[in-house]
Protein backbone atom coordinates (compact mmCIF):
# COMPACT_ATOMS: atom_id res chain seq x y z
CA UNK A 1 0.00 0.00 0.00
CA UNK A 2 1.49 3.11 -0.74
CA UNK A 3 2.94 5.57 1.70
CA UNK A 4 1.87 9.14 2.49
CA UNK A 5 5.42 9.69 0.80
CA UNK A 6 5.00 7.63 -1.65
CA UNK A 7 1.61 10.01 -2.83
CA UNK A 8 4.69 12.69 -2.57
CA UNK A 9 6.47 11.27 -4.79
CA UNK A 10 4.19 10.75 -7.01
CA UNK A 11 3.01 14.09 -6.84
CA UNK A 12 -0.31 13.56 -5.81
CA UNK A 13 -0.04 15.22 -2.33
CA UNK A 14 2.21 18.82 -2.42
CA UNK A 15 5.15 19.32 -0.67
CA UNK A 16 7.80 21.69 -0.37
CA UNK A 17 10.82 20.48 -2.26
CA UNK A 18 14.13 21.47 -1.20
CA UNK A 19 16.28 19.19 -3.04
CA UNK A 20 16.02 15.97 -5.51
CA UNK A 21 17.54 13.65 -7.52
CA UNK A 22 16.82 10.39 -9.76
CA UNK A 23 16.11 8.33 -6.31
CA UNK A 24 15.63 10.63 -3.68
CA UNK A 25 13.74 13.49 -2.22
CA UNK A 26 14.27 15.81 0.68
CA UNK A 27 11.20 18.37 1.54
CA UNK A 28 10.43 20.31 4.78
CA UNK A 29 8.39 18.95 7.34
CA UNK A 30 5.18 20.71 7.43
CA UNK A 31 4.70 19.65 11.60
CA UNK A 32 8.34 21.06 12.14
CA UNK A 33 10.38 20.49 15.34
CA UNK A 34 12.26 23.14 13.88
CA UNK A 35 12.44 25.70 11.44
CA UNK A 36 14.03 24.22 8.67
CA UNK A 37 13.31 20.71 9.69
CA UNK A 38 13.43 18.97 6.34
CA UNK A 39 12.83 14.78 5.33
CA UNK A 40 15.00 12.95 3.24
CA UNK A 41 13.38 10.23 1.62
CA UNK A 42 14.28 7.38 -0.97
CA UNK A 43 12.02 7.46 -4.13
CA UNK A 44 11.45 3.42 -3.78
CA UNK A 45 9.04 2.19 -1.20
CA UNK A 46 11.52 0.84 1.76
CA UNK A 47 9.42 0.86 5.56
CA UNK A 48 12.83 0.50 7.46
CA UNK A 49 16.03 2.86 6.26
CA UNK A 50 18.42 -0.42 7.40
CA UNK A 51 16.44 -2.82 4.60
CA UNK A 52 17.41 0.21 1.46
CA UNK A 53 19.97 -1.67 -0.79
CA UNK A 54 23.73 -0.76 0.29
CA UNK A 55 23.90 1.40 -2.45
CA UNK A 56 20.65 3.27 -1.27
CA UNK A 57 21.84 3.49 2.09
CA UNK A 58 25.41 4.78 1.46
CA UNK A 59 23.70 7.79 -1.62
CA UNK A 60 21.26 8.78 1.13
CA UNK A 61 23.76 9.95 3.30
CA UNK A 62 25.57 11.98 0.73
CA UNK A 63 22.60 13.18 -0.28
CA UNK A 64 21.37 14.01 3.03
CA UNK A 65 24.74 15.71 3.52
CA UNK A 66 24.18 18.19 0.55
CA UNK A 67 20.66 18.88 1.61
CA UNK A 68 22.14 19.80 5.45
CA UNK A 69 25.21 21.94 4.19
CA UNK A 70 22.20 23.82 1.87
CA UNK A 71 19.75 24.04 5.33
CA UNK A 72 22.79 25.31 7.49
CA UNK A 73 23.33 28.16 4.83
CA UNK A 74 20.10 29.51 5.17
CA UNK A 75 18.82 28.64 8.72
CA UNK A 76 20.72 29.58 11.60
CA UNK A 77 22.09 27.27 13.64
CA UNK A 78 25.34 25.72 15.08
CA UNK A 79 24.58 22.33 13.43
CA UNK A 80 22.51 19.83 11.58
CA UNK A 81 21.32 17.23 13.59
CA UNK A 82 19.55 13.82 12.22
CA UNK A 83 17.11 11.85 13.57
CA UNK A 84 16.06 8.07 11.99
CA UNK A 85 12.85 6.90 13.57
CA UNK A 86 10.88 5.52 11.20
CA UNK A 87 7.58 4.78 12.99
CA UNK A 88 5.69 7.42 12.10
CA UNK A 89 5.21 6.39 8.23
CA UNK A 90 5.89 2.86 6.99
CA UNK A 91 8.88 4.42 4.18
CA UNK A 92 12.48 4.73 5.22
CA UNK A 93 13.05 8.17 6.02
CA UNK A 94 15.55 10.62 7.59
CA UNK A 95 14.65 14.18 9.84
CA UNK A 96 17.30 17.00 9.39
CA UNK A 97 16.98 19.32 11.90
CA UNK A 98 19.10 22.84 12.22
CA UNK A 99 20.12 22.38 16.02
CA UNK A 100 21.86 25.09 18.47
CA UNK A 101 20.59 23.17 21.93
CA UNK A 102 20.18 19.20 22.16
CA UNK A 103 16.29 20.20 23.17
CA UNK A 104 15.97 20.98 19.59
CA UNK A 105 16.00 17.80 18.47
CA UNK A 106 12.72 16.79 20.22
CA UNK A 107 9.91 15.25 18.99
CA UNK A 108 7.74 14.75 22.03
CA UNK A 109 7.55 18.62 22.96
CA UNK A 110 5.36 21.03 20.71
CA UNK A 111 5.49 20.90 17.01
CA UNK A 112 6.19 24.30 15.02
CA UNK A 113 3.03 25.41 12.91
CA UNK A 114 4.47 27.07 10.12
CA UNK A 115 1.98 28.38 7.43
CA UNK A 116 2.17 27.24 3.75
CA UNK A 117 3.40 30.68 2.62
CA UNK A 118 6.45 30.79 5.26
CA UNK A 119 7.24 26.91 3.95
CA UNK A 120 7.09 27.91 0.33
CA UNK A 121 9.37 30.78 1.07
CA UNK A 122 12.11 28.50 3.33
CA UNK A 123 11.99 25.77 0.33
CA UNK A 124 12.78 28.21 -2.53
CA UNK A 125 15.56 29.62 -0.21
CA UNK A 126 16.78 26.23 0.75
CA UNK A 127 16.74 25.24 -2.63
CA UNK A 128 18.40 28.19 -3.84
CA UNK A 129 21.39 27.81 -1.40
Amino acid sequence: MPTVFSKIIAGEIPCHRVAENERFLAFLDVQPVAEGHTLVIPKIEVDYLFDLPAEYLNEINAFAAHVAAKIRRVVPCRRIGIAVIGLEVPHAHMHLIPLNEISDISFTGPRLNPGQEQLATLAAAIAAA
